[in-house]
């Protein structure tokens, strides 16, 4: 050990950069001497934490961490992750999910939109059952839900926790099936239960406690439910309404390139600064929505029946696998104002106000398909991006709210995750689970659209043309679009998909049948009369012939 201590600085270092990071425990045991001179070398720690996991430092404002502890606390995570003791993952739950929480919360994607914490977690969680049943099944919800290596945390702060981690790595193609099979009667009763939507969480994914704190509980179970009434729709229509946490951790790491600084502690003032330039959520464009719903009498049923009333109401109810509808909506909005945080709102981002319009894509026969929409987005006090919503009817009639939670925070592709529920608050109902998610940063509207609900938004000639808009749109894709930089650092944006990779929408997909049957049946046509008239040659040709014949035999034997 002297001797490889006695080596250059520069080529000892080299050295141990090339080792993995979990052997340089091993090595600091070796000797004192060897041990001090790693705790002197912060440079180490730095290339091993960097050649492994994503660099912390999104911003270059952002502080220097602590190599030395960041790298010893994922390194310990990583661990315990691979270890196949069930005790040894149960006595260290909280680390594993706070430490696995912090490096999602400082993932980003690289120029090639490669993520290491992403792909270290991800093989991590779905490809060890342990880790799912130990760190993401500890929620409520498998206190009935659960088989006999799935059980809850102990203290409500560890549900929590184990839920939002679900919540983050989402419910995968390869873990979705079985559990949301498992796990959906129970999900659905949570979230269809109105005792539920109190004046506490103010009817959304809130604690009832009045906090206004995130219920990662509520959202995971909404996630379970409209990701299930999802995979039941056709699968023509999936590619555009496909949720959007079907692979691990999806749409909840950005796009290093594409992170903002620091919002500014004042607003511009500026006349001229657009309110798109003002606005940290990114809120203009396109957004795909699907909203579930029992049939009222179904609701009524569940929640206020005879044996409904005489239920505890500490307990939750049965699982219930009622039929379930589903609707899928394009909102098309734009903001309005941009308007600095209220006394009751996280101070470090505005409050973003937004108007549009918002129409269903199957169910345009429906009079609650097709709506006007406004609404607003703000932090909550810890943090959390909250979208709040209502739909205006004809004559400026409100109808519909919602309440829901952007998964991975400002301008994540996840999304909002939420509930809907009557205007006023009706504890009699209805109330149910939505989700919407950005497709495109360009409206679609024309400007001159400004009236309240434009009838030309719900016929089927505007339809069609805001169909063929959004599939000429490059950004109107599902694959995520990421920035890449030249040698020289500018931003530049990729060559959009083949067109065969961009998916159309239920409208343009029917509108394209139709076109290719037409086709058909006219080449059927016409094939069908050039055989016609083949045949009708061929038997004139047939029959004078016959007719030649049958004249040049009277005349021989006339000769004859």
């Amino acid at each position: 050990m002297t001797e490889l201590l006695d080596l250059c600085y520069d080529v000892l270092i080299r050295i141990l950069e090339e080792t993995d990071p979990s052997d340089l425990a091993a090595c600091a045991q070796t000797s004192v001497g060897f041990n001090e001179f790693l705790k002197k070398n912060t440079r180490l720690y730095k290339a091993h934490y960097l050649k492994t996991f994503d660099d912390p430092r999104r911003r270059p404002e952002d502080p220097e961490p602590d190599w030395v502890a960041e790298l010893k606390k994922a390194v310990r995570c990583q661990k315990i992750l691979e270890s196949g003791s069930n005790d040894v993952k149960r006595d260290e739950f909280e680390f594993v999910t706070t430490t696995a929480l912090s490096l999602v919360a400082t993932a980003s994607t690289d120029q090639l939109g490669v993520s290491y914490n992403q792909q270290v977690l991800a093989n991590l969680f779905e490809s060890i059952t342990q880790n799912r049943d130990a760190f993401m099944s500890r929620s409520s919800l498998y206190t009935r839900a659960g088989t006999i290596n799935q059980k809850p945390a102990k203290d409500e702060e560890g549900r929590q926790l184990s839920a939002k981690l679900q919540c983050l790595f989402g419910i995968t193609s390869t873990t979705g099936g079985r559990r949301s099979l498992q796990t959906h009667p129970y999900a659905r009763s949570i979230v269809y239960d109105l005792r539920n939507y109190t004046d506490k969480n103010e009817w959304g994914p809130f604690r009832d406690d009045g906090s206004m704190r995130v219920d990662w509980e509520m959202l995971e179970s909404i996630m379970i439910v409209l990701g299930y009434s999802s995979n039941l729709c056709c699968r023509r229509f999936l590619s555009r309404f496909r949720p959007p946490w079907t692979n691990p951790f999806e749409g909840v790491i950005p796009d290093r390139a594409s992170i903002l600084p620091p919002y500014p502690a004042s607003l511009p003032n500026e006349i001229d600064v657009p309110l798109s330039l003002k606005d940290p959520y990114n809120v203009t464009g396109v957004w795909s929505r699907i909203v579930c719903f029992l049939d009222y009498n179904d609701l009524y049923h569940f929640n206020f029946s005879e044996e409904a009333m005489r239920w505890p109401s500490d307990q939750p109810r049965d699982p219930t696998v009622t039929e379930e509808a589903i609707r899928h909506i394009m909102m098309d909005i734009k903001v309005t104002s941009v308007e600095p945080a209220g006394p009751f709102d996280n101070p470090k981002l505005p409050v973003v106000s937004f108007a549009g319009k918002s129409r269903s894509v199957e169910a345009s026969w429906d009079p609650n398909a097709n709506s006007g929409i406004r609404g607003s987005v703000r932090l909550t006090p810890e943090g959390e991006v909250r979208w709040q919503t209502i739909s205006v009817f004809h004559g400026g009639d409100e109808r519909w709210r919602s309440d829901g939670i952007q998964v991975g925070g400002v301008r994540a592709q996840r999304g909002v995750i939420g509930t809907w529920f009557d205007k006023d608050f009706d504890p009699h109902g209805p109330a149910g689970p939505t989700a919407f998610w950005k497709i495109s940063d360009n409206n679609l509207l024309d400007e001159d659209e400004d009236d309240e609900l434009s009838p030309s938004f719900g016929n089927p000639q505007r339809r069609q043309s805001l169909e063929a808009q959004l599939e000429r749109r490059e950004d109107s894709h599902l694959i995520p679009t990421v920035l890449l930089t030249d040698p020289h650092g500018t931003a530049t944006r990729p060559e959009p998909p083949p067109p065969d990779l961009v998916p159309a929408s239920p409208h343009i997909l029917l509108s394209k049948m139709k076109r290719n049957i037409v086709i058909f049946l006219i080449i059927l046509i016409l094939f069908i009369l050039i055989a016609l008239i083949a045949y009708l040659i061929y038997y004139l040709q047939t029959r004078m012939a016959v007719g030649g014949t049958a004249s040049s035999g009277s005349d021989m034997t006339s000769v004859a």
